[in-house]
């Protein structure tokens, strides 16, 4: 299909992916001309060319090919949407703020991180602030997907769920910062509709719902009905695995984000979407909890049947704490 600019025209890179997915769908709703690169097959420059967005929803499968794949993936994305005069869209994270930063992240929280990881993404970010095009970057917190997508939220948190736990990464009274995935891509279609008005590279905070692991465990008893407890994640097990697991370093090495209390200003999404309206929490774990593993929410036509719980097989671990 070749773009038109009687509509508004977005490229999504990852369209399969956690972020893309849900951005495809979002910008679709709001009547945009999706195009979804096919990689192997499209060629990015020219897949850039006639479009007014592109959604940057690549990223390295798991954290031992960051240092390798991220820095030079970025650089095509740029180059191609300088090219093309597009906008780019970035899920951003919070790998860029270190250990000893605030619990409030904000505009103005410096970006120390000193962590290989962390000063990774720093550079990633430093690409686009000074880019010939302009840049949007969504900065979340872990996602929370509508469907399995092998994140901390599905993957490990909440895996035990049909068994009346949850399995949290850090301490059980530590706030949390969470982006609901629609919720996200709503507020990147909506910032792509003002992206006129915006500064060449402006970043947003996504504040998201900001939880600690008792609040989450309350939130999820509540939306299905029944008592869920926390249990500690036990980190030995991915230490162990380390030297066969490919990206067991970089879980442990962004272990910190657990332990540390966070939260997302909402202040400039405030400021440029001033009708913005999240989804309620309850409404979005009751999307959430009937595509959990483990069927862990209860369908009507389940009641007096016997419940027998999925079997865990093995699993990958791709896991990061979002965006980007």
């Amino acid at each position: 299909m070749q773009p038109t600019k009687t509509s508004q025209n977005v490229l999504i890179l990852g369209a399969r992916g956690k972020f893309g997915s849900h951005a495809q769908a979002a910008f679709e709703a709001a009547g945009w001309r999706t195009h979804c690169f096919q990689r192997g097959q499209d060629d990015l420059m020219q897949a850039a060319q006639g479009m007014d967005v592109i959604v940057m929803g690549w990223n390295p499968v798991d954290y031992s090919r960051w240092k390798a794949e991220l820095l030079p993936m970025h650089e095509a994305v740029i180059a191609a949407a300088s090219a093309a005069g597009a906008t780019v869209i970035l899920p951003g994270n919070v790998y860029v703020f270190g250990p000893a930063s605030p619990p409030v992240w904000s505009l103005q929280t410096p970006h120390r991180a000193t962590n290989p990881l962390g000063q990774l993404r720093i550079k990633v970010e430093q690409m686009y602030r000074t880019a010939p095009c302009r840049v949007i970057l969504l900065r979340c917190g872990d996602f929370i997907d509508t469907r399995p997508s092998g994140n901390w939220f599905d993957q490990i948190i909440t895996r035990p769920l049909a068994r009346g736990r949850i399995t949290y990464p850090g301490p059980a009274d530590r706030p949390h910062a969470w982006a609901y995935l629609p919720d996200a891509a709503r507020a990147a279609v909506a910032l792509a509709k003002i992206r006129e008005d915006l500064a060449g590279f402006e970043d947003v905070p996504f504040p998201g719902y900001t939880l600690t692991g008792g609040e989450l465990a309350a939130a999820l008893a509540s939306a299905l009905g029944r008592p869920v407890r926390v249990a500690r994640f036990h980190w030995l097990i991915v230490t162990l695995l380390r030297p066969v697991m490919a990206g067991a370093s970089g879980l442990i090495e962004m272990r910190y984000l657990w332990e540390k209390p966070q939260r997302l200003d909402s202040a400039r999404l405030a400021q440029l979407l001033p009708d913005w309206q999240p989804t309620p929490l309850p409404e979005a774990l009751e999307a959430v909890t009937d595509s959990l593993p483990g069927r862990a929410r209860r369908r009507p036509s389940d009641r007096g049947a016997k419940h027998h719980p999925t079997s865990r097989g093995k699993r990958k671990l791709h896991l990061d704490h979002r965006g980007g």
